[in-house]
């Protein structure tokens, strides 16, 4: 390596060891945001607040109500009188589910007839909504095979009720634990980030203290201080991979099932697209706020397009095509399938050669408009 290039790329690393802040962030900042990240993305629903209005109170009805109890979503956090008090609840937010159990349940039980149950559910979040519509629906049915079953039993009948017998098999996340999917596609999407803001922070740091005009005219050439600007934050955005590989591993327990050289290398791929956007920002940046502001404009688009939080194939057809030159999108599908599949490049190579042509174009067109700006 060039000796002034190598005095130049000692000198980043100086200066950022010297800023506790940059280097905070650059070291802690993606650990801790995985960590915090990682609970919050995760889309389990359990301990859901529950309003009771049980009118009959018999036997029946409280070992009806008792199976919400032992399913384990449900906490029973209020009981009432009368259903303006579970309205009253429910509307305030207090309650995101309110069981009315009405007179006569158990003696309709007892007789063989239907008896109805009423169950209000706060659909101001249609996915939360949505995922308690289907518990009360397992919970439900399961009661009323119970049921059936015992008033055969007792008339001496046997009967089989269920006449197709699905075994269902879940690959690869068999607990369906939404934070195993989760915690990678965090993954991702903070290695994009960090790699980006720390290139960006760098360059127009120099701005704002007016020494990159000092930079141009020193015996560098603009491809060595290009280079001396990039190559720092890439070795340190490759050191997150590890750290946040680590956290994701030992912190969240994911069984890591595929190669991990896969990872890091094709992780490090996906880097040379945030450090291109980095360069990118520093160009059309002259502060550190416009930056920012730049860099949530770039983000956001990224992360609602790439499926980290909406499925793409929910997307209108205009919208699933834009998403194709999102890096991100094709990152987020490697990420998850070496986490949870372990699978290798010979299935990931339809995600793998368009994140890396879209990199290259990215990386190559802000490098040669940041050279030309610096010539």
């Amino acid at each position: 390596m060039d000796s002034r290039l190598a005095h130049f790329i000692k000198k980043e690393f100086l200066q950022l060891w010297r800023d506790p802040r940059l280097l905070f962030l650059a070291l802690m900042a993606p650990v801790i945001q995985l960590i915090i990240f990682g609970y919050v993305a995760s889309t389990d629903i359990n301990h859901i607040s529950t309003v009771v209005l049980d009118s009959d109170n018999s036997v029946y009805s409280r070992a009806y109500l008792q199976s919400y109890k032992n399913s384990g979503y449900f906490d029973f956090n209020y009981y009432v009188q009368s259903p303006a008090q579970l309205r009253s609840l429910i509307d305030g937010g207090r309650a995101k589910l309110g069981l009315c159990v009405p007179v006569d349940f158990g003696k309709k039980l007892v007789r063989g007839e239907s008896a109805p149950v009423q169950a209000v559910i706060d659909g101001s979040n249609a996915a939360t909504a949505g995922i308690i519509q289907g518990y009360i629906n397992q919970i439900n049915f399961g009661q009323a095979q119970a049921w059936l079953r015992r008033r055969l039993a007792r008339a001496g009948l046997t009967v089989e009720l269920q006449l197709l017998n699905l075994e269902s098999r879940v690959w690869y996340n068999p607990d369906l634990k939404s934070v195993n999917y989760m915690v990678p596609g965090v993954f991702a999407t903070i290695l994009m980030m960090i790699s980006m803001i720390l290139t960006s922070a760098s360059i127009i740091k120099e701005k704002e203290r007016g020494t990159m005009e000092m930079l141009a005219v020193t015996p560098l050439r603009p491809t060595e201080l290009i280079l001396g600007k990039l190559i720092p934050f890439a070795l340190v955005a490759f050191f997150d991979i590890l750290l946040v590989f680590l956290a994701a591993t030992l912190w969240f327990n994911i069984q890591f099932r595929g190669n991990v050289l896969e990872l890091f290398l094709l992780g490090s791929v996906f880097m040379l697209t945030g450090l291109g956007l980095g360069v990118f920002l520093s160009i059309v940046s002259q502060t550190q706020r416009q930056a920012m502001m730049t860099t949530v404009f770039l983000i956001m688009p990224q992360i609602i397009l790439s499926g980290f939080i909406f499925p793409i194939a929910n997307m209108p057809w205009l919208i699933q095509l834009a998403t194709g030159i999102i890096p991100l999108r094709y990152f987020l599908e490697i990420v998850r399938s070496i986490f949870l599949k372990g699978v290798g490049l010979r299935y990931l190579w339809h995600d793998v050669w368009p994140m890396v042509l879209i990199g290259a174009v990215i990386m190559g067109l802000s490098v040669l408009r940041f050279r030309k700006k610096l010539e």
